[in-house]
């Protein structure tokens, strides 16, 4: 498989990408999905989402203290 890098991967293997995608080569081409999980549920008034790109996540602070992480009833993706 030939990724959008122009990288050669081979049938049955698996990587993450940059932009924090799972990426699996088949013989049927290039399938990837996100890594990461989208937190919804959470109070958007007081709080706010940052994606790490370091570590392929979000955390879910509040908006005046990014010192204090904020509850999450669901996460998607």
């Amino acid at each position: 498989c030939l990724d959008s890098k122009k990288e050669l991967h081979e049938f049955g293997s698996k990587w993450r990408t940059d932009d924090c995608l799972d990426c699996y080569c088949s013989k049927d081409g290039i399938q990837c999905c996100t890594s990461y999980g989208t937190p919804v549920g959470y109070d958007e008034e007081q709080c706010v989402s940052i994606f790490d790109k370091e570590t392929c996540s979000y955390k879910v602070v509040e908006k005046n203290d990014q010192s204090k992480e904020c509850p999450v009833n669901q996460w998607v993706g």
